[in-house]
């Protein structure tokens, strides 16, 4: 479709009345007999198991068998299920096929499209009934999601501007400009009870007044899409699947505190959203939604797309603010806050891309619907990048106030391979752990925070009884200690010695008085460290001390992993009544640390074979190559 500029408020809500019909296929609103559209997930983890070749074997098919002009195949973003993925949902009628693979393509062109045929081998089995499902809406890891920030992440051609507009895009940009002045859009945002999801959770409308009250001729607008946790993709996925809501809800923002300029500070290992943003920025532009006189109004806002480097404390606002500005990425002292000098000592927000995401909505449909979502003091939903020990991994979206458990066996479809759940880490580096006590809690920022933990950007480890909790906090600690700017003495010097304390517990060097000192240091680099990363950075070591204290005693005093996870206090062993001395683990050892003894194995011509202790390095080849099982650790 070609691009057009929308000079006025008029021009686009008729735009939207030509093109609010483009999806209704998609949302299974239209004839089947009218036409076909073919969605394949286009986010990162499908994207590089080739949903782009898929999509293309899609299109050749397609034209193969003569019914190029009956369906519509294109590229969409993230469905959330990432661990069926690649994904294709075929509209209007519902089906939603995984685990899809360029080879399918001629199956799904010819059976499905030519023939009218169901490919049920494509089809979701649920593995508590063993029924297979076609539709999305029955598959039970979307029954308890609502999806807001995602809203259209799955629905629309994330590379395509007039979907966005077909599905209301920028009509909440239209109505601001046209019916309120900036104080009522902070009004609204304080309304909703939006609270930031970068983590803080500080009131997104209060940020907004606080800024706009500091009087300046420039001001700034900065989308955080640093996103440095381990395991979090929540932000990836919204600028992958639907960056135009981030382009309208900064321009918005940009009128509410009177900025006329937006950066989005985004990392460069993110390269298929950076495309996708600046594909999306482009075209905004290019339709008049970017630039002088938006939409005829006296509003001018640009956006422009900063690269960071992958620092980990570029995530906190003064660091990422210093970074743009060609400087070092450490924090600064607050007070001032960026509100009032941020960018270039201007005043400045800065919001996060799930936290802008939900902005468009507050004002199309409401602060106060929006507010009827979630719980008193933490309104609406939150993403969570579900990974770990779980059997669904993905990105899901819930309502505030849903509980850990609903979220691990409901959306999360229980714990891999039948292990027991253990703990949960929420918050990546600077969180805590949620363990078994508190799986009926509702989850939301402030109880997150009475039991240790906190909400961070949205990660959701989930852990079983496979893993080490000390093991778990040294983890993390490693992550703090390499990502510390070191700028400040509690957080450079404070966290390598905790993370020194936690080596010497893995490796029974420890005794019962190293766990007093890694509490108290905790404690005083919580109080004294200069930014969050560093006040934050005890989280884990505090949370696993307080819930799993008895693993770090055994640790220390028994000088023994219950989990078996860390390997200095752990070896091999041979069953000598399994053995039936094949020598398959002795070929197989890397440094010849297996050996074979005098004793009679199974069959009397052969003979059992021993580990030698100091010399094995625990590598477990030797227990993978046991055709008998005989050894474990």
């Amino acid at each position: 479709m070609c691009l057009h500029k929308v000079n006025t408020i008029k021009e686009l809500y008729d735009l939207y009345d030509n093109l609010k019909g483009l999806l209704d296929i998609k949302k299974g609103m239209a004839d089947v007999s009218r036409k076909i559209e073919i969605s394949v997930c286009g986010g990162t983890g499908c994207h590089a198991s080739q949903s782009e070749k898929l999509k293309d074997e899609l299109i050749r098919f397609a034209k193969e068998y003569g019914v190029e002009d009956k369906v519509k195949i294109s590229i969409t973003g993230c469905f959330g299920f990432c661990e069926k993925g690649p994904i294709v949902k075929i509209s209007p009628d519902h089906t939603f096929y995984i685990k899809i693979h360029p080879e399918d393509a001629e199956r799904i062109i010819k059976e499905h499209v030519v023939e009218g045929k169901l490919i049920e081998d494509f089809l979701y089995v649920n593995p508590a009934t063993s029924e297979k499902i076609r539709s999305q809406d029955n598959i039970p890891f979307y029954k308890k999601q609502h999806r807001v920030a995602l809203r259209n992440c799955g629905l629309i051609n994330p590379e395509v501007i007039q979907e966005y507009i077909a599905n209301r895009g920028f009509l909440a940009l239209a109505k601001v400009l046209e019916t309120m002045t900036p104080q009522q859009v902070i009004d609204e945002m304080k309304k909703s009870g939006l609270r930031g999801r970068g983590g803080g959770g500080f009131l997104t409308g209060m940020k907004w007044e606080f800024a706009s009250k500091y009087q300046n001729e420039k001001k700034y607008v900065i989308c955080n899409a640093d996103e440095g946790d381990p395991g979090a993709f929540m932000d990836r996925s919204i600028l992958e699947g639907d960056p135009y809501s981030v382009v309208e809800a900064m321009i918005i923002a940009g009128y509410a505190i009177g900025a006329n300029e937006g950066n989005v500070y985004i990392r460069a290992e993110y390269p298929l959203a950076i495309e996708r943003l600046s594909i999306a920025i482009a075209q905004a532009r290019k339709m008049g939604f970017l630039g002088k006189n938006i939409l005829g109004t006296n509003h001018s806002f640009d956006i422009f797309i900063k690269y960071g480097a992958g620092a980990f404390v570029c995530g906190e606002e003064t660091a990422l603010i210093s970074s743009i500005e060609g400087n070092r990425g450490e924090p600064n002292v607050k007070p001032p806050f960026p509100a009032e000098a941020g960018l270039y000592k201007k005043p400045t927000i800065v919001n996060n891309v799930e936290t802008l995401a939900n902005v468009p909505v507050i004002f199309l449909d409401g602060a106060e619907e929006f507010a009827k979502i979630g719980t008193e003091k933490s309104k609406g939903t939150k993403v969570f990048a579900l990974a770990g020990k779980i059997n669904n991994v993905g990105l899901v979206e819930v309502p505030m106030g849903i509980t850990l458990r609903e979220i691990i066996y409901d959306v999360g479809g229980g714990i891999k391979d039948g292990h027991e759940f253990k703990a949960a880490q929420t918050g990546g580096p600077s969180g805590g752990c949620i363990t078994k006590e508190h799986l009926d809690i509702p989850i939301d920022f402030d109880n997150l925070s009475a039991i240790g933990s906190m909400m961070g950007s949205g990660g959701l480890i989930i852990m079983d009884d496979r893993n080490c909790m000390v093991d778990i906090a040294k983890f993390y600690l490693e992550f703090t200690v390499e990502e510390s700017c070191g700028k400040c003495t509690p957080c450079r010097i404070g966290n390598k010695r905790l993370l020194e304390i936690l080596t010497k517990i893995t490796k029974g060097e420890a005794d019962l008085s190293d766990l007093d000192r890694l509490e108290e240091l905790s404690n005083i680099i919580k109080d004294t460290s200069l930014c969050g990363l560093g006040q934050s950075a005890p989280n884990p070591v505090l949370s696993t001390l307080n819930y799993f204290r008895d693993e770090y005693i055994a640790h220390v005093k028994n000088k023994y992993c219950p989990a078996k996870v860390c390997r200095a206090l752990t070896k091999y062993e041979i069953d000598e009544s399994k053995c039936i001395g094949c020598g398959n683990c002795a070929r197989n050892c890397p440094v010849s640390a297996i050996e074979k003894t005098d004793k009679p194995a199974k069959n009397p011509r052969l003979f059992v074979y021993k580990i030698k202790g100091n010399d094995c390095i625990k590598c477990g080849t030797c227990e993978s190559k046991c055709p008998v099982k005989a050894i474990s650790l």
